[in-house]
């Protein structure tokens, strides 16, 4: 009996001395205010893993004084040390360098569809059937406002150039395009399109400055 008490007791210290859990809440977000959905948060006391949800939004349980581990396909990590009194978390990724980063980004496999990085407008081949337009052309001047096609660019309403070159950076299935190559793409062949400009364009540097189209094709994802 003796022994079964002072084995409790020994207990009652040691998780004492490893501190209370408790349960903390937060958020994922890119560019300041774009919910991440699907980034990892891992505890380091426990190693358990959770995922922000579309919002963006979690929670979790760890110890006083522990540490935790965020993560998302595209963006730098970041660890985070709990402190006694924190009970809610707001982290900011920032993007990693180079194209691949920004194709994953992009490829809406972190980011809520809705958003879109802003997107002035985004339409799927399950809203609309494009093969009804003549051409691109007709498409986007019909679908989103503010854009317009002057002298063979693409000019986006209220962006503003640093380069004194306003026309929008073109971006098909991952990779900086040509105007003479988006108005080759076949109607049928377009799965979605969205049209971004001023924050939401940022990830682009100054090369998005004047906006940003964004075309996915069927055979891109072949």
């Amino acid at each position: 009996m003796g022994k079964t008490i002072l084995i409790l007791g020994m207990i009652a210290v040691a998780l004492t001395s490893n501190g209370q859990q408790k349960i903390i809440r937060g958020q994922v977000t890119a560019h300041e205010e774009i919910p991440l959905i699907g980034a990892e948060i891992r505890v380091k006391s426990s190693e358990k893993a959770f995922k922000t949800d579309s919002l963006g939004n979690f929670r979790i349980e760890c110890a006083d004084k522990d540490k935790i581990a965020i993560s998302a396909k595209g963006f730098t990590n970041e660890e985070i040390r709990i402190k006694k009194k924190t009970k809610y978390v707001l982290v900011n990724l920032k993007l990693k360098s180079g194209d691949e980063n920004k194709e994953l980004a992009m490829g809406y496999v972190n980011i809520a569809d809705k958003d879109k990085l802003y997107a002035v407008k985004a339409i799927d081949d399950d809203e609309m059937d494009y093969s009804s337009f003549r051409n691109i052309h007709e498409v986007l001047t019909g679908n989103f406002p503010g854009l317009q096609i002057q002298n063979g660019e693409i000019v986006i309403r209220n962006t503003a150039s640093f380069t004194g070159d306003n026309a929008a950076l073109i971006i098909i299935d991952g990779r900086e395009a040509t105007m003479s190559s988006l108005e080759n793409i076949a109607t049928s062949d377009i799965k979605n399109i969205s049209v971004m400009k001023d924050a939401s364009a940022s990830m682009y540097g100054s090369r998005g400055a004047n906006g940003v189209v964004i075309v996915n094709t069927k055979r891109g994802e072949k």
